[in-house]
């Protein structure tokens, strides 16, 4: 990172982040360009490791390009306003990069991850009919590295 003085490294204030942002962009391989997506998330920190969730329905270009890659890239950001220095504009955000897998889950897993979606999306207990399952394809992205950046004025 060019900036170092606006790096985060701490696992807890990046977990901040992701919980205080409401979208996640997803970036996927495709050819010739690659394929970003936003989408509504869950997550969890799995003994130092964030799992963020993810779903939809079970065909699409999404699913198509997971299928023959499953590296993923995540962006999360928060804005919070312009700011003018006098002399020069600036933005005030938090933003999250990570990089990890994803796979496919079902089950007890989806359900569980489902519930988890639900909750970060301000709908905790949500009693959903859970024979909408049958019509997802929810994955599991496992991170193995990210980091995130603030701007403060």
């Amino acid at each position: 990172m060019r900036r170092k003085d606006r790096e985060i490294t701490d696992f807890n204030e990046i977990a901040d982040i992701l919980q205080r942002t409401d979208t996640i962009r997803l970036g996927i391989h495709d050819d010739p360009f690659p394929y970003v997506v936003p989408l509504s998330f869950g997550f969890e920190n799995n003994n130092g490791t964030i799992e963020i969730y993810i779903h939809g329905a079970k065909d699409g270009r999404k699913h198509t390009l997971l299928d023959r890659n499953n590296n993923v890239c995540i962006e999360a950001s928060i804005f919070h306003r312009y700011f003018d220095l006098g002399s020069d504009l600036t933005t005030e955000y938090e933003s999250v990069i990570g990089f990890g897998t994803a796979e496919v889950i079902h089950g007890l897993q989806a359900k569980y991850a489902l519930d988890l979606i639900c909750t970060h999306c301000g709908f905790h207990g949500y009693n959903y009919d859970t024979r909408a399952l049958e019509f997802m394809r929810i994955y599991k992205i496992t991170l193995s590295s990210m980091t995130g950046k603030r701007r403060s004025v």
